[in-house]
């Protein structure tokens, strides 16, 4: 979508289309998954949902796993298929190497 610059407009996080792909996909309202949310610990509101879903709003990384579960899918499911996440070992400086 165009922005009022003539760009692309930006989003704050790559996992709101998903969240709202995901919870259309099973039938929840946005109220729905506030209300989950707010069940397991996490204080959402359908307005801060409507904003993450339409990337307005970006996301912490201790409030995916809430977000998952209220959706009842797996954390990766969030993220884009196309997201490569390369693992790494631990580098140790000095005699912390083994």
């Amino acid at each position: 979508m165009p922005s009022e610059f003539g760009g692309m407009k930006s989003t704050i996080n790559i996992i709101g289309s998903r969240i709202r792909k995901i919870r259309d996909e099973k039938g929840f309202t946005q109220e729905q998954i506030a209300a989950k949310c707010q069940v397991l610990g996490f204080d959402l509101t359908r307005g801060t949902l409507a904003k993450i879903e339409s990337g307005v709003r970006g996301v912490s990384d201790h409030e995916i796993p809430f977000i998952a579960r209220a959706l009842d899918t797996p954390i990766e499911a969030l993220f884009p298929g196309d997201l490569v996440v390369i693992h790494r070992e631990p580098r140790y400086k000095g005699s912390a190497k083994k």
